[in-house]
C-alpha cells in the first residue's frame, strides 16, 4: 500500500466523527481538502483547520455541485443520517448517493470514491459468522436503505468511470464516543442487553485507515465491498468487566432494562449477536487495525492517548 504525499485533492462529504478525523489526517499529510457539512459550527472548525473549501449544504440536494467543481482525485462519502428513522436514512444515504451520482457524471473519469456503509446491512444474528458474501435480504428498513445506497454508489461510479469501494463498518468507538465506558464512569451498575452477545467493534482511527487503504490501493484493485472491524469480537460481559476493572469499579450486572430502563441512553441500537468476519480487507488491501481488540482501543482512550 503506497502512502499519499502532498498534491492529491480530496472531497469529504460529511465531516462528522469519522469524516472529521479523515479531514484532519488529510490536511496533516498535505492534501488539498474540500469538505461538505450541513452543520455551521463544524463548517467554521473545518475552515479554521485549513480546508481549501468548505461547503455548507445538504448532500441530498444538488446545490453543493457547483461548489465542488474539482477536479478531485478522491471522494469520501461518510455522511451520517439527517435525523432518525427511515426518512432520515433515505434522505442522507439513498438520495445523497443519487446526488453524488449526478455530480460524478460531470467529473473527469478515473477518480476513486469510498463510501462508509455499515454492517447494519446484515440481518443475521444467533451467533452467525458474517462475511461479505452473507445475504443482506431482511436487514430491516434502515439496513435495506444502507444497502440501496451501496447499489446507487456502484451504479453512479461505473457510469462515471470511477473506481469505488464500500466499507461496511462495525460498531465505531474512539475518543469522545464510548458509550459503555461513559455509563460505567457515571456509576451505572446494571446495563441493558444480553451479556453473552458479541460486540463487533472498530476504532475510529482504524476506520480512517481503511479509507486510506482504499484510496492508495493499486489501480487493479477496484469496485470492492469490505467488512471493517478489529476482527476480535468480545461479549458485552467481557468488555464491561474489563472496563470496570480499569476504572476500579464494580462489575456491572446485565438485564433487559438495567439502569437505562431498556433504552440505550446514547441513542445507538444494539446489533444482533454475531461475528463480523473482516478478513478480506486485510487480504486484498493489506489493512491491519492499529487497535486489534477492544483492550487496545479502550486502553488508549482511558490513558488519554
Amino acid at each position: 500500500m503506497s502512502q499519499p504525499t502532498g498534491g492529491q485533492s480530496v472531497l469529504v462529504l460529511g465531516a462528522g466523527y469519522v469524516g472529521g478525523a479523515f479531514v484532519r489526517e488529510a490536511l496533516a499529510r498535505g492534501l488539498r481538502v474540500t469538505a461538505l457539512t450541513r452543520n455551521a459550527e463544524k463548517a467554521a472548525a473545518l475552515r479554521a483547520a485549513g480546508c481549501a473549501q468548505v461547503i455548507e449544504a445538504d448532500l441530498a440536494g444538488d446545490d453543493w455541485h457547483a461548489g465542488a467543481a474539482g477536479p478531485f482525485d478522491w471522494v469520501l462519502n461518510c455522511v451520517s443520517a439527517g435525523g432518525g428513522g427511515a426518512v432520515g436514512y433515505r434522505r442522507s444515504y439513498v438520495e445523497g448517493m443519487r446526488s453524488i451520482g449526478r455530480w460524478l457524471a460531470g467529473q473527469p473519469r478515473g477518480g476513486t470514491i469510498v463510501y462508509t456503509s455499515s454492517t447494519g446491512v446484515y440481518p443475521q444474528g444467533g451467533g452467525a459468522r458474517v462475511d461479505e458474501t452473507a445475504p443482506t435480504d431482511g436487514a430491516g428498513e434502515t439496513g435495506t436503505l444502507l444497502r440501496e445506497a451501496e447499489v446507487e454508489l456502484a451504479r453512479g461510479a461505473a457510469g462515471a468511470g470511477w473506481r469505488w469501494f464500500v466499507l461496511r463498518l462495525a460498531g465505531i468507538y474512539g475518543p469522545g464516543r464510548h458509550g459503555m465506558l461513559d455509563q460505567l464512569r457515571q456509576g451505572v451498575t446494571a446495563l441493558p442487553g444480553e451479556p453473552g452477545h458479541r460486540m463487533n467493534l472498530v476504532h475510529r482511527d482504524d476506520a480512517v485507515g481503511a479509507a486510506w487503504a482504499c484510496f492508495t490501493a493499486p489501480a487493479a484493485v477496484r469496485d470492492e465491498i469490505f467488512n471493517v472491524s478489529d476482527n476480535a469480537p468480545a461479549t458485552r460481559a467481557e468488555v464491561a468487566a474489563w472496563l470496570a476493572a480499569q476504572l476500579g469499579a464494580a462489575c456491572p450486572q446485565f438485564g433487559e432494562t438495567g439502569d437505562a430502563g431498556g433504552a440505550n441512553p446514547f441513542g445507538r441500537r444494539r446489533a444482533p449477536d454475531r461475528t463480523v468476519v473482516a478478513e478480506k480487507v486485510g487480504r486484498v488491501l493489506g489493512w491491519r487495525p492499529r487497535y486489534p481488540d477492544f483492550r487496545a482501543g479502550y486502553g488508549a482512550i482511558i490513558g488519554g492517548r
